[in-house]
């Protein structure tokens, strides 16, 4: 047998350069790293070495150079993936909130923490975690609950069994999400005889699991019987890349469609099946449709509350639930009868089954005067007073008529994600969410990330000041790397969205709007200034009219724009219309009068929420 002698970085790095996806591209694109002890020597050496047959990005934050890894895999539909590194101790724990949002989202990236001596010499070593009772663990132990596949890298041969594993859950359809090989950083820098065979290049397809003949029988079955059915469409219709089988579907049948966050703009908002959001923040024609269904049929959902009304948007109790997942756990949820398959083959094989069996039980005028009322909520306000401030759905609509089949709204928390689920009209693929983890301080990263996948496209991120100022560094690396995307900054001064929530809910305004936080003196931030100094080129929009103007004008550039605008925090997508109910606790004991009100219509409220 024929062997190479290298260090355990070394080999690592060589193998990942070796796997390749079906278009014959590596399925680890590169490797975000900030280096520090724990991985410089070992593995930063290895990178050195390796150039550009493993290229590696220097980014500004763990957390956010892994939100930009995530949004890249998102965008490529999980066919490609990326890793991130970082030192032992804070530059590590910096990602375990990035491992919880690829882990709700299924989506895969590689984390290659430092961790300390496994030979424990020199223990503690700098930014060791002791634990007093368990001579075995480190703060990387953190990522264990987070992620889909974890292993600590103690001997250099170790990989041999480490790295395949790691590559069979990133391109599992099932199982995928976040992968952590913690890689102690003594153990990185010792050689090993590899085999030479381990390095020869491997394809990784993604697979299409076929559901069981059976399932496809009885879900045709409650199909063919039910008067008012609907489909769900769900995040995993596109990475199934079953956007047009569910459209065809769906025609044929004559079934409505409705729209979760992950799976807006499979189907673009044009299209007749097409009958918007679904949920808390959902279209009233969305919304009637899931009320009145006798069968919801999940496609790729994990039915997120949001989604479900807190699972009394379906509160028909004749309802039945069928729900085609990949995933067992998501296929069985909630007494729903599952199909365990591919969403494309699945779609497939039911119609198939279903031959020329139509159900048509739905008003087709409702998504009409939906998108209508969209239209005209969304249109900039005239006869306004002089100290107006524009409304997000405003905002919404200045970016909606500068767009085109290229853009791409992008947003993970705050107001916007559900005012887009809502309001924006994507074209098919103009929609990127980060919502099942709705983590602050992801849109600038994953903006990067996007237009890192897909150059082509013209990428508008919406983000509230509030999230801006959680992480934005990385509009520097944007700068660096020349990575263009536009960037409309909402400043309302605060958390207006969950501003919002707690007066909903009976609260008093409290530390969230900077007017009602425990402060000396009201902030006066230059965001303009701030993304400026960073080398993005930054603007203040004075109105609606001038924010298009910005917009057009960003598309010709090579560095990311930043639009600053600022809006009325007191105003919601919800005014729209169409939303359901959320359930969200109300405390039972209270001063407040207000309070004891909203408790009253919360106890009324769980009174259609369904158990099951």
């Amino acid at each position: 047998m024929n062997t190479l002698r290298l260090t355990a970085a070394q080999a690592m790095v060589r193998y990942l350069s070796a796997q390749m996806n079906e278009d014959g591209e590596r399925f680890i694109d590169g490797v975000w790293a900030i280096f520090g002890h724990g991985n410089v020597a070992g593995l930063g050496e290895a990178l050195e070495q390796a150039g550009n047959t493993m290229p590696t990005w220097r980014g500004q934050n763990e957390q956010t150079m892994a939100h930009t890894a995530i949004a890249y895999a998102k965008a490529k539909r999980r066919r490609r993936a990326m890793a991130v590194t970082s030192s032992i101790g804070p530059g590590a724990t910096n990602m375990v909130t990035a491992a919880a949002l690829a882990h709700v989202n299924r989506l895969p990236v590689l984390l290659i923490p430092g961790d300390i001596f496994a030979g424990r010499a020199p223990d503690p070593v700098l930014q060791q975690v002791e634990d007093f009772d368990d001579g075995t663990v480190s703060a990387n132990d953190c990522f264990r609950p987070v992620s889909r596949y974890f292993d600590r890298i103690v001997r250099p041969e170790q990989l041999l069994t480490a790295l395949p594993r790691a590559l069979r859950v990133l391109t599992d359809p099932a199982d995928c999400g976040p992968v952590t090989l913690s890689f102690c950083q003594d153990t990185q820098a010792e050689a090993f005889d590899y085999p030479e065979s381990f390095f020869e290049p491997k394809v990784w397809r993604i697979r299409r699991p076929e559901p069981d003949s059976r399932d496809v029988s009885d879900v045709a079955a409650l199909i063919e019987a039910a008067e008012r059915p609907v489909l769900v469409c769900g995040g995993g219709v596109v990475y199934s890349q079953a956007e047009e089988t569910l459209a065809d579907f769906a025609t044929r049948h004559a079934i409505p469609i409705i729209e979760t966050q992950a799976g807006k703009s499979a189907l673009a908002q044009s299209h007749p099946m097409n009958f918007g959001a679904a949920g808390v923040d959902g279209a009233a024609s969305a919304n009637e449709l899931a009320e009145k269904a006798d069968l919801v049929i999940g496609v790729g959902t994990r039915f997120q509350d949001f989604t479900t009304g807190s699972w009394a948007l379906f509160k028909d109790p004749s309802r039945k639930l069928v729900s085609i997942n990949v995933q067992g756990y998501d296929a069985d949820k909630h007494s729903a009868v599952g199909l365990v398959g591919d969403a494309k083959v699945c779609l497939e094989r039911l119609s198939a089954t279903l031959t020329d069996h139509r159900s048509g039980a739905f008003d087709p005028q409702s998504r009409l005067d939906w998108l209508a009322k969209v239209d005209a909520h969304c249109c900039a306000r005239s006869d306004v007073s002089e100290d107006y401030l524009p409304i997000d759905a405003e905002v919404i609509g200045a970016v909606q008529r500068t767009a085109n089949e290229k853009t791409i709204a992008m947003c993970a928390a705050g107001t916007m994600p559900g005012a887009l689920k809502l309001l924006w009209q994507a074209p098919q693929g103009g929609y990127h969410m980060e919502y099942g983890y709705s983590c602050m301080g992801y849109e600038i990263a994953g903006a990067m990330g996007v237009k890192l996948a897909q150059p082509d496209r013209d990428v508008v991120c919406f983000v509230g000041d509030g999230s801006y100022m959680m992480a934005n560094s990385e509009l520097a690396t944007a700068v660096m790397r020349q990575v263009p995307f536009t960037v409309v900054l909402t400043d309302n001064r605060g958390f207006g969205c969950i501003n919002r929530l707690q007066l909903g809910t009976g609260g008093a305004e409290f530390n969230n709007l900077y007017r009602s936080a425990n402060i000396e003196v009201q902030p006066e931030i230059d965001f303009v200034a701030h993304a400026a100094s960073m080398g993005a080129h930054a603007v203040k929009a004075e109105d609606i009219a001038d924010l298009e103007n910005q917009i057009l004008a960003s598309r010709a550039r090579q560095v990311p724009t930043v639009i600053v605008i600022d809006t009325d925090p007191m105003h919601g997508p919800g005014e729209a219309g169409g939303g359901h109910w959320w359930d969200v606790a109300v405390p039972e004991v209270s001063a407040r009068p207000e309070v004891k009100e909203a408790r009253e219509n919360y106890l009324a409220a769980l009174k259609d929420q369904r158990a099951d």
